[in-house]
């Protein structure tokens, strides 16, 4: 099972999820799908964890979509561009 974060092209917004199959949930997501995330496609996949169980994934899901959770994908956002020094507004 996997928790994925997608990041929005449109206005870098992110979105946490899970799914056993990432490749095709992205797909679902950037058809519209998905009612919360189809006003912000296109997305991109950001980053994804893999677990041994759902219960694993579940327990890491919501961690990331909490305060403290939100905040640590900002800081990896960051991070990410900051070798390149380019660092795109993110929600």
């Amino acid at each position: 099972m996997f928790v994925y974060v997608l990041i929005s092209e449109k206005d870098r917004r992110f979105y946490v999820g899970m799914t056993s199959n990432v490749e095709k949930r992205l797909k679902e997501h950037n058809a519209g799908r998905t009612k919360s995330t189809k006003g912000y496609c296109p997305w991109k996949l950001f980053f994804f964890e893999d677990f041994n169980t759902r219960e694993e994934a579940r327990k890491r899901e919501k961690y990331l979509k909490s305060g403290y959770g939100k905040q640590w994908i900002k800081e990896k956002y960051k991070r990410s561009y900051n070798s390149v020094g380019y660092l795109p507004t993110c929600r």
